[in-house]
């Protein structure tokens, strides 16, 4: 995922988002800091997947997130009933 299309993307939704070079790293290492305008919520991220998952789960009130569990409680349940 590209910065600047989050970026954008994010916009849209009615979030801030901004990148500041990590310290003491490479040239290509950033940190990603997110708020929604009111400033009622905002996070910091260490990668664009990051960033775009933690605004996704405050807009959708964690349906990655959920989802994430969830596939996790059946992947679970399917492992143990082939072992």
């Amino acid at each position: 995922m590209k910065w600047s299309e989050i970026k954008k993307w994010a916009k849209t939704k009615g979030y801030n988002a901004s990148r500041e070079k990590a310290e003491n790293t490479d040239e290509y290492t950033y940190v990603y800091n997110w708020s929604n305008e009111d400033r009622s919520a905002g996070g910091v991220a260490t990668s664009t997947k990051d960033l775009a998952t933690d605004i996704y789960n405050h807009l959708t009130n964690n349906k990655h997130l959920a989802h994430q569990l969830q596939y996790k409680q059946e992947f679970t349940w399917f492992k143990n009933e082939n072992m």
